[in-house]
């Protein structure tokens, strides 16, 4: 290994390796004895090189196949051949999303393209332009599917291939959902890596300072451990024993090995876990923008005729076309659309969430038969064992907020343990089944949307099949019960609905959004066609114009847009668009600035504004009606717009108050914003000023307003924009009436070396 013209080789059988393992430890051991320093590090050194070549060869055979639906169940392959980049974003407010994680990626795909600062994948630890501090942590977020794991993935593969990152040593990919297995186990860090990397001994853990690690913890949302940052005793010795949970929290405070590199993947609700003192950079995975789509499509389908008609129907439908920002989802529509549209017979192409999902089912079940029992019947043959056992515990997992499943969740849910590889063989790309390292099993759903459908058929089915009612509270439970003694389907169809709906609606963090999206759709004759097999019996013709009723009147007395939105999705599942219809004639006609709106009416306009193909660039109040009220209904397409023409439109100091709130929640989109013309009065000013001092905010361009306390408003604008230098670049006072000491508090701000303002008026 000393010679110059030494050759690192293949690795030969493990006992070798540990047999020379030890005879290098007893070399270095005589070599420092006979003071040999130079030789002993030099030795030292060929060995790391040795570790590294080994572990980078490992990870290339790990990482560079990939399995879209499952891993070790179909066909796999190359991440080179298939793999798209996502948009990786820098910035997040730090706050936690509340949002169910579908209304995210609705609300992401309307900002404005640009708006936030890119970052390549291979770049997630280099410091942007103008940032001097080197940046040892990284959280990156975003929902479920949307590319977070194979991001990293092509991160490793780069590295193990040699063509990205070469000044990192060595990287220890860690998934939660495989040390959560490990979580009573007290050990070193040393043991701990050895248990995944067993090519690491102590001879050639790395060098304090010498050698550059980094550390991939992914999957935060699926950690079972603690955490308990606060708490849990300080460690710096990579050899001493201690709990799995201080073990890692002493790695992401930068106790063990300080100089390490760390990178920690999550869905956003389960981000804030890491204290931000431990964290330099947040990044946001938000999964394909349109032309990805098109090349992610023209990827996975050969042909490329086959391609385009697959494109074209996505972006016939607005719901199916947003839900494409998310790869999986992408895979999913592929799958289906694939045979649908490539088949000489044609047939019913989906166009809403439920018909894509059911067919996705279908699809399963029929690969299935046809893989297993060299089956080809064109109607699926249904086990419904295996269904209501997967949907059991989608249902009962999907209250709990769970994504990943271990045993014990599946003895809960009824299910034998030793049955589950026939689940995972019967929907094998839907639920599936991954192996830890040495011990039990972890076991998940594909998506949560897949997880979501199957919880909705699962409650529907035992209605239907079943005669209990799993929404509805007990008091409307003996009413149903009543009912269906009466064999009154459509009754009792009514009362469960609305009590899914109430369901819903009482969860803010919209856990049940989805699950009510489906579980609507799957009342519909249509989808209950396509499953006659697994319901017994034919369809059940239902009339939904009672639900639909009752949805409407809660789009008209619920307070909060996002519940409003998901609640015209389940219009639309259910194929109601008669709210939306009525504004989109006003929007026609050019009348809207004149029309006397309903507040169901309102709540469609924002619907039809936050989900249309146009961009939300401008937003200009006088296109619908210049008042307060106009401006609080729309104020959800206000926080979602990049500029806000807000001019001369009456607006109040409630108005004001309101608008603040909210940009302080969701601070990342608007950039220019102009309030010329509107007289708030002092307490508005400083509310809204109050906001520009939020470091998370992102006014660049601020038009200001004409109002009675001009000094006050004057100092304060100084004040707030000099607090926050960096961002602004226009700043329009015209109308107000400067006294002496809003401009030399003014004059202040324009003195300072970091005033990046261009314009003044």
């Amino acid at each position: 290994m000393l010679s110059p013209d030494y050759q690192i080789t293949e690795s030969k059988e493990e006992d070798e390796n540990d047999g020379r393992e030890g005879a290098l430890k007893m070399a270095l051991y005589f070599l420092r004895n006979m003071e040999l320093k130079d030789l002993a590090d030099k030795l030292q050194e060929k060995m790391y090189v040795v570790f590294e070549t080994e572990l980078k060869r490992n990870l290339k055979n790990k990482y560079q196949s990939v399995f879209e639906g499952i891993s070790k169940q179909g066909s796999s392959a190359l991440l080179e051949k298939i793999y798209t980049e996502v948009i990786i974003t820098e910035g997040g407010s730090g706050k936690v999303n509340e949002e169910h994680e579908v209304r995210q990626i609705e609300s992401r795909s309307k900002r404005p393209a640009g708006q936030e600062t890119s970052i390549r994948c291979s770049d997630i630890f280099k410091p942007l332009p103008g940032q001097d501090k080197p940046i040892r942590s990284v959280v990156t977020t975003g929902v479920a599917g949307i590319g977070k794991t194979v991001s990293v993935q092509k991160f490793i593969l780069d590295w193990a291939e040699g063509k990205e990152n070469q000044d990192i040593h060595f990287i220890y990919p860690l998934l939660f959902r495989e040390l959560n297995l490990m979580r009573e186990k007290h050990l070193s860090l040393m043991d701990l890596l050895h248990h995944f990397f067993t090519q690491i001994k102590q001879s050639t853990f790395p060098s304090q300072g010498k050698h550059k690690v980094l550390f991939i913890f992914d999957g935060l949302d699926e950690c079972r451990l603690q955490l308990d940052f606060q708490n849990n005793e300080s460690l710096t010795d990579v050899t001493e024993v201690n709990s799995l949970d201080v073990l890692l929290t002493n790695v992401i405070k930068g106790n063990l090995l300080p100089s390490a590199l760390l990178w920690i993947t999550s869905r956003p609700a389960a981000a804030n876990q890491i204290p931000p003192d431990c964290v330099d950079r947040v990044t946001e995975v938000q999964g394909f923008n349109d032309p990805q789509k098109e090349e992610y499509f023209k990827k996975r389908i050969s042909d490329q005729n086959l391609a385009s008609k697959v494109i074209s129907h996505i972006k016939l439908s607005r719901s199916l076309h947003i839900m494409c920002h998310i790869p999986v989802f992408c895979w999913i529509a592929v799958t289906v659309l694939g045979v649908i549209l490539g088949s000489s017979g044609g047939g019913q192409i989906p166009k809403t969430l439920t018909e894509m999902y059911t067919y996705f089912l279908i699809f399963q079940t029929k690969q299935r038969s046809l893989k297993f029992e060299n089956v080809h019947d064109l109607d699926p043959q249904w086990n419904h064992k295996v269904i209501l056992g997967l949907g059991k515990l989608a249902y009962e997992q999907l209250e709990k907020g769970n994504l990943i499943f271990y045993e014990d969740d599946l003895k809960e849910s009824g299910i034998d343990v030793k049955e589950a590889a026939v689940y995972s063989g019967i929907c094998s790309q839907i639920f599936r089944q991954e192996s830890g390292l040495h011990q039990e099993n972890v076991y998940c759903f594909l998506h949560l949307s897949i997880q979501e459908y199957l919880a909705a058929l699962y409650v529907f089915l035992m209605l239907i099949t079943k005669k209990k009612d799993l929404i509805s509270p007990k008091q409307a439970f003996r009413k149903v019960f009543k009912i269906l003694k009466i064999k009154s389907v459509q009754k009792s169809m009514i009362i469960f609905h609305k009590s899914a709906v109430d369901k819903a609606l009482e969860h803010e963090d919209g856990r049940f959004d989805l699950f009510l999206r489906f579980l609507l759709g799957l009342s519909l004759e249509s989808n209950q066609t396509l499953l006659h097999g697994l319901l017994q019996r034919g369809g059940n013709k239902i009339g939904n114009e009672e639900t639909i009723s009752y949805i409407k009147e809660k789009i008209r007395n619920v307070p909060s847009s996002e519940r409003v939105i998901n609640l015209f999705h389940c219009l639309n599942e259910l194929n109601d668009h008669s709210l939306v219809k009525e504004v989109q004639s006003f929007l026609s006609a050019g009348t809207l600035s004149g029309a006397e709106l309903s507040p169901a009416q309102w709540s469609a306009l924002v619907f039809v504004l936050l989900t249309s193909e146009q961009k939300l660039d401008v937003f200009d109040l006088k296109n619908y009606i210049r008042s307060d009220e106009a401006f609080l209904r729309l104020q959800p397409v206000v926080e979602e717009s990049q500029k806000a023409q807000l001019s001369d439109c009456n607006i109040t100091e409630e108005g004001y108050a309101s608008l603040a709130s909210a940009l302080r929640l969701n601070p990342n989109h608007l950039r220019e914003l102009d309030l010329r013309g509107n007289d708030p009065g002092e307490s508005g000013v400083k509310l809204l000023l109050d906001l520009e001092e939020d470091p998370q905010c992102k006014l660049k361009n601020l038009r200001f307003l004409k109002g009675s306390a001009a000094e006050e408003a004057c100092a304060a604008v100084a004040s707030a924009v000099g607090s926050n230098p960096l961002l602004m670049t226009e700043l329009d006072l015209s109308e107000l009436i400067p006294e002496a000491l809003g401009v030399t508090q003014l004059c202040t701000f324009l003195e300072d070396s970091h005033c990046r303002l261009q314009k003044l008026k």
